[in-house]
């Protein structure tokens, strides 16, 4: 190694290309390695060191309840889940068309499984994703009207590529409700792609979602009219759980 290269690695001052620096140094691994060989190798190291760091603060910021794996999804026949389908749903492309995604079934079936699969496929791929308990975000999103946030929060939630909604509809909607999904859901119409989970079926949210209807039409029209629907069948995953221990 020669002083020229040294001065470069100073220059560059780049920690992941520092340390594996430090590392052939001391197991004196650069032999027959050209300058421009060895600082190709190096930056390699730096780019991938940045693209892991990167999917790590994708993976924290989508704060995921499950690590859950595209791999690991169960496609037996009584899920009613179509493998093909959710091979061309993992390959993401319904983000670049704005398409959004609703998943339907009994508890336990595997919806929140299927959607955080596909949120951390997509972390993994560079897309900011945001995955989110339904109940929860309203509640927060309630307290940000009365500390003068919501604004800043709806902004957040309208930047991820990939918003997922889960446990949708398990509570009724009051008019604050009714109004934060409006917000929601036109901000990211045609915009984002959202991804919804739900133990209720498609045919009842009009009736969760409540009001005098004229919301919940919009709300419906922009949201079930560009997506992808997905119905689970069968017992409970959790059983098969407890039965295998």
């Amino acid at each position: 190694m020669n002083n020229q290269t040294i001065e470069k690695l100073r220059n560059m001052r780049l920690g992941a290309m520092a340390q594996l620096h430090l590392q052939y140094v001391k197991e004196n691994r650069f032999e027959g390695m050209t300058c421009d060989e060895y600082l190709a190798l190096l930056t390699d190291h730096q780019w991938e060191e940045r693209e892991n760091s990167r999917i790590e603060r994708l993976l924290k910021q989508a704060a995921f309840r499950q690590d859950a794996a595209l791999a690991d999804i169960n496609y037996s026949a009584e899920r009613n889940l179509d493998r093909n389908m959710f091979a061309r749903l993992a390959t993401l492309d319904f983000l670049s068309r704005k398409e959004n995604i609703i998943i339907c079934g009994a508890s336990g079936t595997g919806k929140s499984y299927l959607s955080q699969a596909l949120g951390h496929q997509a972390c993994l791929s560079g897309i900011k994703t945001l995955y989110t308990v339904t109940a929860r975000l309203f509640k927060k999103l309630k307290l940000s009207k009365v500390d003068g946030t919501y604004l800043k929060e709806l902004e957040k939630l309208t930047k991820a590529e990939m918003l997922i909604l889960d446990d949708f509809g398990l509570q009724a909607f009051d008019n604050q409700d009714r109004e934060t999904l409006m917000d929601i859901i036109d901000d990211r119409h045609g915009k984002k792609s959202t991804i919804i989970s739900s133990q209720i079926p498609v045919s009842a949210w009009y009736e969760i979602i409540g009001g005098e209807g004229t919301i919940a039409d919009a709300i419906l029209d922009r949201l079930v009219n560009s997506s992808h629907r997905i119905d689970l069948k069968g017992e409970s995953l959790r059983k098969g759980i407890l039965k295998q221990e």
